[in-house]
């Protein structure tokens, strides 16, 4: 199977998995179970899923398994957005292409979307029949609870709330964006790899995440770079929103073409960090290329 093959597939069970674990809109509250569905369903680039899918497959993880994993991912990933887009944080009115969800709904019902879909993750990380042990499910919800908290993705986004009309020193904005963006990614790695059972350890976990650590910061540092570069419709969101706010961000801080060669320099840590799996680990290879090619 090709890489453009194994991703469609991927893309289409993760579809699939969401579906079943989104309430439907026959089930009350039906207005908030519609617009859960429309800010997760047919849209984005399921970069998390698609890391925990590869991660899963090189430690065996069975289907089940890792697609609760990945849904888990994707409706934190996503009520983080629908609260990022909301006037309090960044008022933004697109979002993958289409309205957001305070936009076509309203405030409220985007603040219990958000509020409804982090429950959401941990339904479909401890429903029965996913594939998951109980210790596993256990060690799933931990990684993913400190992942979403302050000292992860909510920390992040409380710097970046805190940083605008700042000048931040490049480590600082490390610090800012490896927790708001790159803590989600690297939690994308381990769920994937923790939902298996094949052998590694603590050696393998540590490699996977140097892979996380390296991907997940490229995948911040490109989107700074294509916010300056690529317009609206390319993005599916608005462009030059970092520079319209006066956020700090690699571009701003290093430069285009410094920031460009430092996604490749990640690229290449990425690559390295994966390279006693061999051919186990083509997917994240593969994935690493996919995130770093977006600013050519």
């Amino acid at each position: 199977m090709t890489f453009e093959q194994w991703m469609r597939a991927t893309l289409d069970r993760v579809e699939t998995a969401l579906e079943h674990y989104l309430p439907g809109t026959d089930i009350a509250p039906a207005r908030l179970h519609e617009a859960m569905r429309y800010a997760v369903l047919g849209g984005g680039k399921r970069v998390r899923p698609l890391l925990c899918h590869a991660a899963g497959e090189l430690t065996g993880a069975s289907t089940q398994a890792v697609e609760a994993a990945s849904c888990a991912l994707e409706m934190i990933h996503v009520y983080s957005l629908v609260h990022d887009d909301m006037p309090v944080m960044d008022d933004d009115a697109l979002r993958r292409g289409k309205p957001t969800v305070h936009i076509q709904y309203d405030e409220a019902t985007a603040l219990l979307v958000g509020d409804a879909l982090q429950s959401q993750a941990f339904v479909a990380l401890t429903a029965q029949g996913n594939g998951l042990s109980d210790a596993q499910q256990a060690a799933l919800v931990r990684e993913l609870t400190l992942t979403s908290g302050s000292v992860g993705m909510a920390g992040g986004q409380a710097i970046d709330l805190e940083s605008v009309g700042r000048k931040l020193t490049r480590p600082e904005l490390e610090t800012m964006h490896r927790k708001k963006t790159g803590a989600l990614l690297r939690a994308s790695v381990r769920m994937g790899a923790l939902a298996g059972t094949a052998p590694g350890g603590a050696h393998a976990l540590a490699a996977l995440d140097q892979y996380a650590a390296a991907v997940g910061l490229a995948f911040q540092v490109v989107d700074d770079i294509l916010d300056v570069t690529a317009d609206s419709a390319t993005l599916g969101k608005t462009a030059g929103k970092d520079a319209q706010h006066d956020k700090p961000t690699y571009v701003s801080i290093i430069g285009l073409d410094a920031s460009r060669e430092l996604v490749a320099q990640l690229g290449r840590d990425a690559h390295a960090a994966i390279q006693p799996f061999g051919a186990r680990g083509q997917r994240l290879a593969e994935l690493a290329d996919l995130v770093v090619n977006r600013v050519n």
